[in-house]
């Protein structure tokens, strides 16, 4: 991992009289990898540069300006980085041959683990920003437009938290909210509390006047996001910290509001009050996306998970006696050092236990600087493969089964956008899924209940009826 500071080196040298021939700032686009943090980021990041005169590009090609902001949660990712890196780098040939300006601008959390590394892996890349740095975007730019190449990884939460105070730009009828950033459970194959920091979280005051703009200027669902949501602590109206439910419960008073969601939380945070508040908010969606990564007690403890199987079970069982119709999606890591044959029938059998609407799954992969990198009992790559398939294989059969048991239901949808066909509108139930409808745009930010007639393998079918009674989901 590199060391948080901000970094310079000697810039490259610029093409022959691009500074007299470049045009204006024009457009940029910012390409999003991973979490749901990330696309917040991302948005803030395009919020932050249209201040400074560029507006939205459709893609690279069409960008004078492109930021990445990369995950570093697997090895795979990181590869996609450098690919896609090696991409820009010709494309900023091309344009530096034309006499014209264009910069590229690595964030996130490739950014902060590698820092300076980048710089030098990648000479075309102008700047280097980690995730607690970007809101700084406008001043590092000024700098890399004057000739340095700079890496900036310092952990200033407080500053980008303050900076999130400027009122976001709605990009639809749903939107991320940020309540809490960081880890500080450090599971031995997790990057996140070292390219996130320790956990922080923002003030209630805060998160409430970001909603409230979103709202008022039409956005209807909020989900509340951090890298451990359901840990926040920020401090309420009296000075006091205030809890995840606590938090939900004010948010669900913000007229214009009609649904509210989190993720992703942590298994040990979730407490009675959290599961509790599923049955006493009827804004807040049915669905819970609630990571195991394994159903082995053994695999778990390796993990520094701090749970087992039974509490997580156990947590389930409480979340269907306060919501019965709630819905759980997970996810899941195979091939953990050490995961025996035993130990990954656990986590299928713990998956058949459970019955997930829906999860994500992926093969191990060491991170560097974790302690699961370290260990020397490695799952070879095609044992890996044919675990995760194996496993993805009974989670499609689950997920498969959950949407046809929608088949003759009425869900509460949200619609968001135009159908991909003519007359047709597409939109979520609360359970995530993919609905669409006959209707038109005018229904776009309304809550209305449809009839599920078919099951499709990623979206569902229906028929609209009457609008939706207050207060109902």
């Amino acid at each position: 991992m590199s060391d948080t500071a901000s970094t310079s080196i000697a810039p490259l040298p610029l093409a022959p009289n691009a500074a007299e021939t470049s045009p204006a700032r024009t457009k940029a686009f910012v390409k999003s990898y991973g979490c749901q943090m990330n696309v917040y980021d991302a948005e803030r990041m395009t919020d932050l540069l249209a201040g400074r005169g560029y507006g939205e590009a459709a893609s690279e090609d069409d960008a004078d300006l492109v930021v990445l902001n990369t995950c570093h949660i697997r090895e795979k990712a990181t590869d996609k980085v450098y690919s896609e890196l090696g991409r820009l780098a010709r494309l900023k040939s091309e344009r530096g041959a034309e006499g014209r300006d264009f910069r590229i601008v690595v964030a996130g959390c490739v950014a902060q683990a590698e820092g300076v590394e980048v710089l030098r892996r990648q000479r075309a890349v102008d700047l280097v920003v980690g995730p607690q740095s970007y809101h700084r975007l406008d001043e590092l730019l000024t700098r890399a437009e004057a000739g340095e190449r700079i890496a900036e990884t310092d952990f200033a939460v407080a500053d980008k938290f303050a900076a999130l105070r400027r009122a976001p730009i709605p990009r639809g009828v749903t939107a991320f909210v940020t309540a809490q950033e960081g880890c500080d459970k450090f599971c031995s194959f997790c990057v996140v509390p070292y390219t996130r920091g320790a956990e922080v979280s923002r003030s209630v005051a805060e998160i409430v006047a970001e909603a409230e703009a979103l709202a008022a200027a039409g956005v209807r669902e909020i989900t509340i996001i951090g890298q451990n949501v359901n840990a926040y602590r920020g401090e309420d109206e009296n000075g006091a910290p205030a809890t995840l439910p606590r938090l939900l419960a004010r948010l669900s008073r913000i007229e214009g509001v009609t649904r509210l969601r989190y993720t992703t939380s942590h298994p040990i945070d979730m407490d009675q009050e959290l599961i509790d508040a599923h049955a006493s908010l009827p804004m807040l969606a049915p669905f819970v996306h609630l990571p195991v990564q394994s159903g082995s007690n053994r695999v778990l403890r390796a993990m520094n998970r701090r749970h087992d199987a039974d509490f997580y079970l156990d947590i389930v069982a409480r979340l269907r006696a306060a919501r019965p119709d709630i819905a759980l999606s997970s996810d899941f890591i195979v091939g953990f050092p050490g995961e025996t044959d035993a130990d990954f029938e656990a986590t299928l059998a713990l998956i058949r236990a459970v019955g997930f609407a829906s999860s994500f799954s992926f093969k191990y992969s060491p991170r560097p600087g974790t302690p699961g990198a370290e260990r020397d009992d490695q799952i070879a790559e095609d044992v890996k493969s044919e675990r995760l398939a194996a496993l993805q294989a009974l989670l499609e059969q689950q997920r498969q089964a959950f949407n046809a048991a929608t088949v003759g239901r009425t869900v509460e949808t949200l619609f968001e956008k135009p159908g991909r066909h003519g007359g047709q509108i597409a939109g979520k139930s609360p359970y995530m899924q993919a609905v669409h409808a006959s209707g038109g745009p005018e229904l776009i930010g309304s809550i209305l209940p449809v009839t599920i007639v078919a099951a499709g393998s990623n979206s569902l079918a229906g028929t609209i009826g009457e609008p939706m009674r207050e207060g109902a989901l």
